[in-house]
């Protein structure tokens, strides 16, 4: 992918108060993590996206019922290291919306963050639960995209609120000036998303969790003829290497029109980058 511009769409860069938590277990066992550091330093993850040929990446915050897993000043702490390369994306407390939008409205307009990150799985709540809604409209107005997770979960937690239809849905339907980002593909879901971002105009699909060769094969299909500008390339880095992503993307023989939306034009268009 040599001379390309790339965005990876969904990355983090991990610290131990993340690793050290029980409910990523299995995320430590795939990964081969045996002991985990006090600190890992930011060159690994720089490092990583160099090797892979990231031109931009978007860094997520992450937020739990038990607080800030990587909090918002940490991750606006890594962008100030390589703002050329690092964009911030935010997390919030969605048990309390009020504090939740007056954080995600302070991440925007002083760090310049350009979007929210909310996992459903990790608080055991579908994405269409009143308690999501107030941050919507926050998304809408600051004219940033709401991302999520869809489909299985990695941890031992429950999918179910990963499902898209009908919880993301029914966002969709309330909210169509929402731009919706749904990553990890949606499997065991997948024709489900493919629907939906067939049906909606603002919803999209990001290719986080998954190396080329496991995207199934609705999916490729997807991607090669009505999708190509809803999908958007990510790694969740570093559950999975962009090197390792791009080192296999040709095998999916996409034409050259089709790489550059999936790689770089379909996210620096949602993300207003």
């Amino acid at each position: 992918m040599e001379n390309r511009n790339i965005i990876d769409a969904w990355i983090q860069h991990p610290n131990s108060r993340l690793l050290k938590n029980e409910m990523f277990k299995t995320i430590k066992d795939w990964l081969k993590i045996d002991k985990v550091p006090d600190q890992i330093p930011i060159e690994m993850t720089l490092q990583a996206l160099k090797l892979g040929g990231i031109n931009k990446a978007l860094v997520t915050a992450w937020w739990g019922p038990s607080g800030p897993l990587i909090s918002n000043d940490e991750v606006f702490e890594l962008v100030s290291k390589a703002p050329d390369l690092l964009v911030g994306i935010a997390s919030v407390n969605l048990l309390k919306p009020r504090e939740a939008v007056l954080e995600l409205r302070r991440t925007v307009k002083e760090y310049g963050f350009k979007g929210l990150r909310i996992l459903p799985w990790l608080w055991n709540l579908p994405p269409n639960d009143r308690r999501y809604y107030p941050l919507y409209n926050e998304c809408i107005e600051l004219d940033i995209p709401f991302c999520l997770q869809v489909g299985h979960t990695g941890p031992l937690c429950p999918s179910e609120p990963g499902r898209p239809i009908p919880y993301l849905d029914q966002v969709a339907l309330d909210f169509p000036e929402l731009k919706i980002v749904a990553g990890h593909i949606g499997f065991p879901w997948t024709n489900e998303m493919i629907s939906m971002a067939m049906k909606y105009p603002n919803v999209y699909i990001d290719t986080s969790a998954y190396k080329p060769s496991r995207y199934p094969i609705e999916f490729v299909q997807f991607l090669k003829r009505g999708g190509r500008k809803k999908v958007l390339f990510a790694s969740d880095y570093p559950m999975v290497s962009p090197k390792d992503c791009m080192d296999q993307l040709l095998s999916l023989d996409l034409d050259e029109e089709t790489l550059d939306l999936f790689l770089y034009e379909n996210s620096r268009s949602v993300f207003n980058l």
